[in-house]
């Protein structure tokens, strides 16, 4: 029988990260040294499933105005499971879902899905089970993913910016330099976007100490050793996302951006299978940025979606 309980730090840490980093569907930014950085901003409500002891799925979940979120502090994460999930043992799990939150008076439920390229296998029992119970889809968001087992070759103005860069004897590393790098991401946040970065410079700091083989700074330089483009990279398992992507006004001019990708994607995570830049959707997925999503399709990013779904637990 399942048993559903409240995720507890002071019982459930060990248990919780353990499974997430075995888990088919899982991603570092789901362990709790990584969800608790921002535990003052969201009531953590994220819930553990098990059968006769042993942890059969999780989902981390915060509560807001009689709704349980799949956590809305992460880009992305619904049900976590590992290979031994199978699409009965999910419809069971949902059930039981329902049923705690319905005794809990949550009247929502809002379900951001894993999408496809972060799963080792596949990992779609939770979208049957769902959707079977009246979940229904609200918002689509657009990421532009590589596969980097069948690459598409840059655009013509792509390629160019390389030869330019290269010719300006720029050249990429590995660096520390967030500083350096988060005062360009504040500049071009605030001028292209009018928006501020999700982390402050503090958090990013500490998720890069606490996740060193898992988040990397990857920049630009010219010859004087000044930064003039960055990545921040996530990575784990067979797949690596482009977190933040910034670009100096100068950088810009000489294609500093453009070498940086072409390193990333043809020489450092060539031992991947996917490459993720993430979305380019605005305004809850209805407005896509024509500038940025041509960008990174220039650099060979094709469509893989972000899904959004709303169940009415009260019609349940």
């Amino acid at each position: 029988m399942i048993q559903i309980e409240l995720f507890q730090p002071t019982r459930h840490n060990q248990a919780w990260d353990d499974f997430v980093l075995s888990a088919k569907n899982g991603h570092f930014m789901f362990c709790r040294k990584y969800m608790d950085y921002h535990s003052d901003r969201f009531v953590d409500n994220s819930l553990i499933f098990s059968i006769e002891g042993h942890i059969q799925a999780l989902l981390p979940a915060n509560i807001a105005d009689n709704v349980l979120y799949s956590h809305q502090g992460l880009t992305f994460g619904g049900i976590i499971s590992n290979s031994h999930m199978t699409s009965l043992l999910m419809v069971n799990i949902v059930d039981k879902l329902i049923t705690y939150l319905k005794n809990s008076l949550i009247k929502k439920l809002v379900y951001k899905h894993i999408p496809y390229i972060y799963s080792i296998l596949p990992a779609q029992e939770d979208l049957y089970a769902l959707c079977n119970k009246g979940a229904k889809l609200y918002r689509i968001d657009v990421s532009s993913t590589i596969n980097l087992e069948d690459r598409i070759e840059f655009s013509s103005r792509r390629k160019r910016g390389v030869k330019k860069a290269l010719k300006t004897n720029l050249s990429v590393i590995k660096s520390n330099n967030y500083e350096a790098f988060y005062l360009i991401l504040v500049e071009t946040l605030k001028i292209k976007h009018s928006t501020t970065p999700t982390h402050s410079l503090a958090e990013i700091e500490l998720l890069a100490s606490r996740f060193p083989d898992n988040i990397s700074l990857y920049v630009t330089i010219n010859q004087v050793g000044q930064l003039l483009a960055a990545v921040l990279m996530f990575e784990m398992n067979h797949w690596a996302h482009a977190q933040y992507i910034v670009s100096s006004e100068q950088g810009r001019e000489v294609g500093a951006l453009d070498l940086l990708f072409y390193e990333l994607i043809h020489n450092i995570y060539t031992h991947k299978k996917f490459f993720d830049f993430g979305i380019s959707t605005e305004s809850q997925g209805k407005v896509l940025n024509n500038g940025l999503i041509t960008q990174k399709e220039e650099f060979g990013g094709r469509t893989v979606v972000h899904n959004f779904f709303e169940l009415n637990i009260e019609s349940c």
